[in-house]
């Protein structure tokens, strides 16, 4: 496994599925990249990506309330073993009831050589929806390891230092240019490779 500092992981690996891989399964459209799919759109994260032609993008999730193209369950893919290029998670391992059974599942469908890209939260607020889904885990460093052991390559990307995190918690977060000043703190005090993050980046490959 191997640890990164780049200031557009998410973007850069985005891209890379994007333009290697023809067909993408965005599981909970957690990627907001395409709009009417998923239950919120990004421009400002669409903006920086390129083009989706000759891609297929398919939003999976288990409400047909936001918009997806297959109506299914992470613990349960409707796709056959070893058959998708690609499969973006963002922000949704939190939200299911076995995230380990959804990590083996992911692994499964996914072709030798694809593409996973994930986000999971460790010190982060409370944000379930009512009435469509809960909230229930967050990941540490040693979860999100052995949650991607099988596959043969892995970079991670830690995020927010724990200086950046705990102002993003408090009622500061809401002020302009205070995470950002909080970030500053965290580079000069040698704060941005400590385990304090709201989260972990994970691009893998079978």
């Amino acid at each position: 496994m191997m640890w990164t500092n780049e200031p557009d992981f998410f973007t850069s690996r985005l891209r890379r599925m994007l333009t290697e891989k023809k067909r993408i399964v965005d599981i909970g459209g957690g990627l907001r990249i395409v709009n009417g799919k998923g239950n919120r759109y990004d421009p400002v994260r669409a903006a920086g990506l390129p083009p989706l032609d000759g891609v297929e993008y398919i939003v999976l999730d288990p409400i047909p309330d936001y918009g997806a193209d297959i109506v299914g369950d992470i613990h349960a893919l409707p796709f056959p073993d070893n058959s998708q290029p690609a499969i973006a998670c963002e922000s949704i391992l939190e939200h299911v009831e076995d995230p380990i059974r959804a990590m083996k599942e992911m692994y499964r469908v996914l072709e030798p050589g694809g593409y996973l890209y994930v986000y999971v939260p460790f010190l982060f607020y409370y944000h379930a929806e009512k009435a469509y889904y809960k909230d229930y885990w967050r990941f540490t460093k040693d979860a999100v390891e052995l949650l991607f052991k099988e596959f043969s390559h892995v970079e991670l990307q830690r995020a927010r230092g724990p200086i950046e995190t705990l102002t993003h918690l408090s009622p500061l977060g809401r002020v302009r240019y205070t995470n950002r000043i909080a970030r500053f703190f965290d580079r000069a005090f040698g704060k941005t490779k400590s385990d304090q993050v709201s989260g972990y980046s994970i691009f893998a490959i079978k």
